[in-house]
């Protein structure tokens, strides 16, 4: 590893690269500096609800570890996805699975978990098989951007990670979702099927509603609840 990862080094990244106007550009250059900073120590995740931050990432670094939680709850669209992602761009997909199956927490805890105490079905299925992929990591990035949600208006370009001690990257942070409407276009990029049927934001079946028009892209998300977040990116 040519850089030790430190909250310094993320500070000076993301102040170099938020002066970057365009945001291909500054996506491009974000992730560009990730893999040469930390080589094969870098990963990116993915929701699988596009192929977008897959795409970008294997622009720059081609064979690129894509991380994709496999919670055991997710669409059958989902899993397509993630399948057509891996077969048409050049990434090598790290499937993540929990240590216990749906059937074998329902016995452990009861069915039906996610309904009644969703922050401890999230740790078990995401948070904590997260953490395990990526203790082989020093760096990793993610897709979130900074229109999508209130908690997430300051997310940075380049961040620490305090909870891992990792470098946090999300190159898209700036994005709006029109950039998003046509880097998707002009690159046909895969993009989830569930979109065309009003899901705003994608996760976990059993916890994913549609949206109304005008509503909030992520009020499907534990709608219901006070929860917005599953704990990765907070």
């Amino acid at each position: 590893m040519a850089v030790r990862p430190t909250p310094e080094t993320a500070a000076a990244a993301d102040a170099l690269f938020e002066g970057i106007a365009d945001p291909v550009e500054q996506a491009l250059a974000v992730l560009a500096w990730a893999g040469d900073t930390f080589g094969a120590e870098f990963a990116i995740t993915s929701s699988m609800a596009d192929g977008l931050l897959s795409h970008l990432a294997s622009r720059v670094i081609p064979g690129v570890n894509v991380v994709f939680l496999d919670t055991g709850y997710h669409f059958a669209e989902t899993i397509g996805t993630r399948d057509w992602i891996s077969s048409v761009l050049p990434i090598t997909l790290v499937n993540v699975t929990p240590p216990q199956t749906v059937g074998e927490q329902d016995l452990s805890f009861g069915p039906k978990l996610h309904d009644r105490e969703p922050d401890l079905c999230c740790e078990m299925r995401k948070v904590k098989p997260l953490a395990q992929a990526l203790s082989g990591y020093v760096a990793w990035g993610s897709g979130i951007r900074r229109d999508e949600s209130p908690t997430r208006v300051n997310t940075k370009l380049v961040d620490w990670d305090a909870k891992r001690g990792m470098v946090k990257v999300n190159p898209m942070a700036a994005w709006t979702q029109d950039v998003v409407d046509a880097y998707v276009a002009e690159h046909q990029i895969p993009v989830n099927p569930l979109f065309e049927l009003g899901y705003g934001s994608i996760g976990c079946a059993p916890c994913t509603r549609q949206v109304a028009p005008g509503e909030d892209p992520r009020a499907g998300r534990w709608a219901g609840s006070t929860k917005t977040e599953c704990g990765i990116h907070t």
